[in-house]
């Protein structure tokens, strides 16, 4: 059987899909086989760094795993971006990249990168070695990918193997990694700590996503009475419209979320790893009474001592420790109010900024308006950029795969590449890319992708013409003019670039004409650019929210 061949046959085999990537002569025999056939889709972007991106994109609002394919050496290299970034999130991906042929290896042959150059952006390197045992490897790598704590596997295979005809060694099945019954022990311990306290609280990561543990984070949060404050890859975990909902931690965290969890006396931390990113380097005070529910060890300890340390599945651990709490008395109360007034602290300190109606916009505005216009169960996937602090405090989220965007790699330029890979995961549901023009400028070419492939996103950009989160930083902490990496004496006009590229525009520069509309762009159907003017001299989230 040919080698190419029987590789889409394990993808489709593993019910992988949909192939992201940019065809070049080293990976046509690829392109070739999944020609043939109707059950799986290659996506073809403009530019590698956003092949792994969409996939990405793909992957956490479906739950499922997507593919990338890819050239050898630049190809590779711009890939690793997004695949870095899958790794921070845990987020499982195959990444197929096309190697130099063994015998020509270590001659500087074109493109030739060394294969361990990718060790250290992704979970596991696995390159193959003979034409033969190349699905046996492609398996390996799949179910090390979906293995927890999931995370991005390459596979290099040189380019010279897939047009062999060559029996391929099969591979037994696999049983997959899986973290056994959680500790009885220490969840008794847990839920003693817990029930015994007077001011609990919960903060909830991106693991919760990742184990389909929104339900039973609801049910422990309601049993203790507990506010639940999110973290960055955490939001749209837990409803921003319930009651105990108590925020997001992120670089823009204010005073009110840093209070809520400071004055309580006991925490539940699950689904995170507390790293330096959510918690602001550690400086963020967490009760001595921890319980840190977590899929990796090494992150048991790491920032704060927990009283107890579960290396456990979040779904799993939520069930047995409500289990647990049903035999015992809680202390717990006034939940609703502590968090209705964290909440309250946060919407006093946005009156000025949510004020401003007319362009140029505030973010918070803006977001505001934006957010009245997108239905509900719409997707939005939102790039790195000091906007999107904002929209972690301001732009309410309610299920755990509508909502998209970096973790603590904060990549910028992702925002657009993971809103098409959304869109090619869940084709029934309205998708939103929302951006900065700083953002969209690293990944402005994916507009053609879009046009293209007549991909139906609606892609938002918030133009301040300025990189405004370091001018910003610069003019107040050095000696630097505000609005120093700003570009407003040559302003790019997005609708004029999307128009050339293929895509429908709109504009908007008031609230009112903002929510309108993003409202009409979404329901049109194909992709629709929305240009927004925003302020560049706005206030920068962890500036206000902590005076």
């Amino acid at each position: 059987m040919n080698v190419n061949e029987a590789i889409i046959d394990c993808l489709v085999a593993n019910s992988i899909d949909t192939l992201f990537g940019i065809p070049g002569k080293q990976s046509l025999p690829l392109n070739e086989a999944i020609s043939e056939r109707d059950d799986i889709e290659f996506v073809m972007a403009r530019h590698e760094t956003a092949v792994s991106h969409q996939a990405w994109g793909y992957a956490e609002t479906s739950g499922e795993m997507a593919a990338t394919v890819v050239i050898p050496g630049p190809g590779d290299m711009n890939a690793m971006n997004g695949l870095k970034n899958a790794l921070n999130d845990c987020t499982p991906l195959l990444h197929i990249a096309v190697e130099t042929e063994p015998e020509i290896r270590g001659g500087d042959g074109i493109h030739e990168t060394p294969p361990d150059t990718y060790d250290n952006v992704v979970k596991e390197n696995i390159t193959v070695e003979t034409p033969q045992s190349t699905v046996a490897e492609l398996q390996r790598g799949i179910d090390a990918a979906l293995t927890a704590p999931m995370g991005p596997v390459r596979i290099g295979i040189p380019k010279n193997f897939l047009k062999m005809d060559t029996e391929v060694a099969e591979p037994g099945e696999v049983e997959r990694q899986s973290f056994g019954d959680v500790p009885a022990t220490k969840v008794d311990r847990a839920a003693d700590l817990l029930a015994d306290a007077s001011a609990p609280v919960i903060i909830a990561g991106g693991g919760i996503r990742a184990s389909g543990a929104s339900e039973e984070l609801k049910t422990v949060a309601e049993r203790l009475e507990a506010p639940v404050v999110l973290t960055y890859k955490g939001k749209a975990v837990f409803p921003d419209d319930h009651d105990l909902a108590g925020g997001v931690l992120c670089g823009g965290t204010g005073t009110a979320q840093k209070e809520l969890i400071a004055d309580s006396d006991a925490a539940l931390g699950v689904g995170t790893d507390f790293d330096a990113v959510t918690m602001q380097n550690w400086s963020i005070d967490v009760p001595d009474n921890l319980v840190h529910v977590t899929l990796d060890a090494d992150d048991i300890g790491t920032g704060y001592d927990p009283e107890v340390g579960i290396v456990a599945d979040a779904a799993d651990t939520l069930e047995a420790l409500d289990g647990a709490l049903a035999d015992r008395e809680i202390a717990s109360e006034g939940g609703p109010q502590r968090a209705r007034k964290t909440r309250a602290a946060i919407d006093d300190r946005l009156t000025e900024l949510r004020e401003v109606t007319e362009a140029p916009l505030t973010s918070v505005s803006a977001l505001e308006a934006i957010r009245e216009g997108t239905p509900r169960d719409a997707i939005v996937a939102v790039d790195a950029g000091g906007f999107r602090l904002w929209t972690l405090l301001t732009f309410p989220t309610y299920e755990p795969h509508d909502y998209v965007n970096p973790g603590s790699w904060a990549t910028m330029g992702s925002g657009l590449p993971s809103a098409i890979g959304a869109k090619k995961a869940n084709p029934d549901q309205d998708v939103v890319a929302l951006t900065g023009d700083g953002g969209l400028l690293m990944c402005i070419h994916e507009l053609h992708t879009l046009a293209g492939e007549n991909i139906d996103v609606t892609v938002i950009v918030l133009n301040n013409s300025d990189y405004a989160i370091i001018s910003e930083e610069a003019g107040r902490s050095y000696r630097m003019e505000p609005g120093e990496y700003g570009w407003d004496s040559a302003p790019v006009s997005y609708t004029t670039v999307a128009d050339g590229l293929g895509i429908d525009t709109m504009r908007a520069e008031t609230t009112d004409d903002v929510t309108a509309t993003v409202a009409e762009a979404i329901e049109s159907d194909g992709p629709t650019l929305v240009e927004i003017p925003t302020d560049p001299y706005e206030p920068q989230s962890s500036v206000l929210m902590n005076e």
